[in-house]
């Protein structure tokens, strides 16, 4: 495990699945810790669990308020933000472009891209005051990849990969570390949902080829040293042997 004793981590989406995980293990690398998420009651018990170095910080990503309120806060209990991890995330309403819901599909971007632009938005002229920090935004092989049913998903994926190609591009002469993960198929609730979809060929995966998500969270914290600097700007895919290798999931 990485040693990141005395840094202070915001984790958005961090009631459940990929963000808890992400919150248990920042915490194990000696991170103070604030979970972010709309579910008061699931981040609280967590930070409860995780200890004095956590934080519970009820918040909805598509609201920049909630957001900027959230940066402040952990400056505030924490002194400083030297990591943001852009987790949050929603896959319904999974739909064929011809039945989408347009206000349901808006507000899927409003989490899945919004809410990556309003993470940025709010921390990066904090950390540039600081001297710099890290950014690190969960993505998807759909950012890169129709799927059927999952426009929503996938457009607002995509967008977020750019993202996090403009803050890269915007914030290394300011110190500032940005790169994107991208996990694979992850045992999650996510997948449940996907499941009971029926739709496209990732609903019928055996949740046996999901990967736990404590699995994104090693990666996650990796990322945040230097030995993952090489991919400053682009997107890491635990797909990838040589990578799982890199973060110590396989020998």
């Amino acid at each position: 495990m990485a040693d990141l004793t005395g840094k202070s981590v915001l984790i958005t989406g961090a009631s459940r699945g990929i963000g808890a995980a992400a919150a248990r293990a920042f915490s194990e690398a000696g991170c103070h810790v604030a979970l972010a998420a709309r579910s008061a009651e699931a981040i609280t018990s967590i930070a409860r669990e995780i200890g004095p170095a956590a934080l519970a910080l009820p918040c909805d990503v598509a609201d920049f308020g909630q957001v900027s309120d959230a940066v402040r806060a952990v400056v505030k209990s924490f002194g400083k933000i030297d990591i943001l991890v852009n987790n949050a995330g929603v896959i319904e309403p999974i739909s064929r472009l011809q039945d989408a819901d347009p206000a349901e599909w808006s507000e899927a971007v409003d989490v899945n891209l919004k809410g990556v632009f309003h993470g940025m938005r709010a921390a990066m002229p904090v950390m540039a005051a600081m001297g710099g920090g890290t950014i690190l935004t969960v993505s998807s092989g759909a950012a890169h990849s129709a799927l059927e049913g999952w426009s929503h998903y996938c457009t607002s994926k995509a967008g977020a990969a750019m993202l996090t190609k403009c803050a890269h591009l915007e914030g290394e002469g300011q110190g500032i570390r940005a790169m994107g993960l991208s996990p694979g198929t992850v045992a999650t609730e996510m997948q449940r949902q996907i499941k009971n979809s029926g739709v496209n060929p990732v609903s019928r995966l055996d949740w046996g080829d999901h990967i736990p998500p404590a699995w994104p969270a090693k990666a996650l914290v990796w990322m945040c040293t230097a030995d993952a600097d090489e991919f400053l700007g682009q997107e890491i895919s635990l797909r990838e042997r040589a990578v799982r290798r890199r973060v110590g999931l396989e020998a």
